[in-house]
């Protein structure tokens, strides 16, 4: 199954308090799980810079991971950038 990163920066207006940003990752999250099912989470990581979390997910489907984005956006007030992540080793037998 394909490897995606999505890299996510949160609106500094989509909350004042640092403790609403757990409760808006938990909506987020719950809204991918009920729509996005074929997605499987592999890892994410808050980080400091240009992005505030890091996902690190896979999919079967590119759609599936284009509604995700779509969610993060809409409903975790974020802007997004997705990848598509292939294995060094496999890299670099196809080059």
């Amino acid at each position: 199954m394909p490897t995606y990163v999505i890299l996510s920066r949160v609106s500094p207006e989509a909350y004042s308090e640092p403790a609403e940003f757990k409760k808006l990752a938990e909506r987020v999250s719950a809204e991918i799980k009920t729509h996005c099912p074929g997605v499987v989470w592999k890892a994410s990581y808050a980080t400091l810079g240009r992005f505030d979390v890091v996902d690190i997910v896979e999919a079967g489907d590119p759609k599936d991971i284009e509604k995700v984005a779509m969610i993060i956006r809409a409903h975790g007030h974020s802007t997004t950038e997705t990848l598509l992540a292939t294995p060094w080793k496999e890299f670099l037998a196809h080059i």
